[in-house]
């Protein structure tokens, strides 16, 4: 079966045993600041598990696409995408453990038509510590679902993922104990983390077994379910939400008891195709062979870039077709860095100009069995995202336009005759242009242009060396200012700017930073206005800002006359008078305009004068993008003086 037949399977499968099917939630939620994206099948579904009732009913059930950008860096091995489809079911108070189980592997194995012997479960081993019984009720009606198919199912104890790694499985086994760091959930995450007030559970996870021989016992240790490494893939997660943390620890349970159920539309594929590799199902191998058609490039050696290419484009197509454009900010952006990243990919394979012609088309096959109503922009998709093609590809030709001026000049550690760059030529194009450093490597090397032997050493020197200068006014900038400049005060230093934002777009524009303290371990910010903020007001803040962060936004800064920074960009400075004729400032999620600047070794100006999140006059030193910070945490707010509050947040 393909993966459009399974979609359609799942949906048929649900109706038949009474559930109702709703439509998907969109990717962008609307009046969602928590989050970029819809990233899980149960994110729109929680106001029902947390007791509302659902207008269709207990039974509910519905394929819902997600994406998750926190494993952009992971694609490229066999499993990892940043989009992916969630075929989810839901029992609100309605059926549980012995209903779920059974129909799930049902579904697996005589709908989808996987082999029970290559399907392995967990279940959680129990927390004395807090009351909690192993869940003997899940293995019991999992052990008899075996036996009915004449499968040996023996439980045993796992404890931990890493215990496992060093007992591996033994013949027989077929059911698997693990803590809560596998088998519980709870929006916290384990049972120390779980939420007051929430609901939560053990689970049971399914794992499709691909074989003893793709397990790399050297690197990962010895197979088992929860393990890392090819042998075992998760394709479906039941959750058992029966208990309810309460305000002093304890958990008790719930009088209406849900189920959550997820099973990943593509692993299902892969499963059902006996391919430990997702991206050789039916919605990802066509994009791969019209890759290996372009760059006339086999897929087999070059798996990392077309893997990246194919997840990349079909997560823009999907966020395309349902009507977001690229753009500097939050969701548009994360579009725009999917797009560009397919967009170097395929430079490294070779294929040239609008190739995103070629591609999208294939995509758009893919999920011809998807609805207007789910797609509704799809029609507008190839203009937009080839548009954006195109804008970076002029962005790029630039970059290459002076790398070929800058490879024209001589050489520093050999004949003075040979041109050669060096680390701080490509340091350059890659501040100054966009131009990565693997590109200009590899384009030096298309072109017949030495590296200076030392390159990559001076390539970091210049890194620091641009780190040192924008250091040069930080003392000055805020009360108490910087205690150091390691990395993580340089993060605390950027989390200030985000804070600042935060506060002015969630509570009063009006607010006034008045001083700052940071050091490795946290961030102390004072702030003008004129009472407490309440629980909400900080949830808000706190949420704005761990949205910047997950956009991924870039951080640049340039010089500019002090009254043309205040009065033509706005840009925020609580010191006017104290500041120097010429000030640099610092955009976060937009880009600096090239008017009234001069430009700074090292500093990168832009052509687009597009500001969008924190404009501010600043010494710096920041990072170079929002991602490198981490999880922002309010930990306090208190009184400082009259008319000014203090937060005290870490980053996680």
């Amino acid at each position: 079966m393909n993966a459009n037949q399974i979609r359609q399977k799942f949906i048929e499968f649900q109706q038949k045993h009474g559930h109702k099917i709703v439509p998907p939630a969109p990717l962008v939620l609307e009046n969602d600041p928590t989050t970029l994206f819809t990233g899980s099948g149960m994110q729109p579904m929680m106001p029902y598990l947390l007791g509302q009732d659902h207008p269709e009913g207990t039974r509910i059930a519905d394929v819902q696409p997600c994406m998750r950008l926190q494993d952009i860096e992971d694609v490229g091995d066999p499993r990892h995408t940043t989009v992916f489809e969630m075929m989810g079911n839901w029992s609100l108070g309605d059926y549980f453990k012995e209903e779920q189980i059974r129909w799930f592997f049902e579904f697996l194995t005589k709908e989808v038509g996987l082999d029970p012997e290559k399907i392995y479960v967990t279940c959680f081993i129990g927390s004395e510590k807090y009351g909690i019984p192993k869940d003997t009720e899940a293995a019991q009606i999992w052990q008899k679902v075996f036996q009915e198919a004449g499968i040996e199912a023996k439980t045993v104890d796992m404890g931990t993922a890493e215990q496992g790694a060093e007992r591996g499985i033994q013949p027989g086994e077929r059911i698997f104990f693990y803590d809560d760091h596998e088998n519980w959930w709870s929006r916290g995450g384990g049972i120390e983390t779980t939420p007051l007030g929430d609901p939560c559970g053990p689970d049971s996870e399914v794992f499709y077994d691909f074989g003893e021989d793709k397990q790399d016992v050297a690197k990962y240790g010895k197979s088992h379910p929860a393990s890392d490494g090819a042998r075992f893939m998760e394709i479906g997660n039941q959750v058992f939400m029966g208990y309810r943390r309460n305000e002093d620890g304890t958990f008790s349970e719930l009088k209406r008891k849900n189920i959550d159920f997820g099973g990943g539309l593509e692993r299902i594929s892969a499963a059902a195709i006996g391919s430990f590799d997702v991206f050789r199902i039916s919605l990802l191998l066509p994009i791969i062979e019209k890759l290996e058609q372009l760059s006339h490039k086999k897929y087999d050696n070059n798996t990392d870039e077309m893997r990246i290419i194919a997840d990349h484009l079909r997560g823009a197509y999907l966020l395309a077709a349902q009507s977001l454009e690229p753009s500097n900010k939050a969701q548009g952006y994360a579009l725009r860095r999917l797009v560009r990243r397919a967009v170097l990919k395929a430079l490294d394979l070779g294929i040239g100009q609008d190739f995103l012609t070629e591609i999208l088309p294939v995509i758009a096959e893919n999920y011809a069995d998807l609805s207007d109503d789910i797609l509704p922009n799809r029609k507008n998709v190839l203009s937009i995202l080839t548009k954006e093609e195109q804008a970076f590809r002029r962005t790029l030709n630039k970059g290459l336009k002076e790398l070929n001026k800058l490879a024209k000049k001589p050489g520093l550690d050999s004949d003075s005759s040979t041109p050669q760059l060096t680390g701080y030529d490509l340091f350059k194009l890659q501040d100054t242009y966009g131009f990565p450093l693997e590109l200009s490597v590899e384009e030096a090397y298309k072109i017949g242009v030495n590296l200076s032997k030392d390159y990559q050493n001076e390539f970091q020197t210049a890194l620091d060396e641009q780190r040192e200068r924008s250091k040069t006014a930080s003392k000055g900038m805020f009360k108490g200012g910087l205690s150091d400049t390691s990395d993580q005060t340089v993060k605390y230093h950027t989390a200030c700017h985000l804070l600042l934002a935060a506060l002015q777009q969630e509570i009063d524009p009006s607010i006034e930073q008045k001083g700052s303290n940071l050091t490795p371990e946290r961030l102390r910010f004072d702030f003008s206005i004129d009472h407490k903020l309440t629980s909400e007001e900080l949830k808000k803040v706190e949420d704005r800002v761990n949205e910047w962060i997950m956009a991924d936004l870039p951080v640049t800064f340039a010089e500019y006359d002090k009254d043309y920074a205040f009065d033509e960009l706005h840009a925020h400075g609580s010191f006017r008078d104290r500041y120097p004729d010429r000030v640099t400032v610092y955009a976060i999620g937009g880009e600096l305009p090239t008017k009234q600047s001069t430009e700074m070794p090292g500093s990168t100006v832009m052509d687009d004068a597009s500001l969008e999140v924190s404009v501010e006059i600043c010494g710096g030193p920041h990072v170079s993008r929002t991602s490198q910070l981490g999880h922002f945490k309010i930990k306090k707010e208190e009184s400082s003086s009259a008319g000014v509050r203090r937060i005290k947040a870490v980053l996680e």
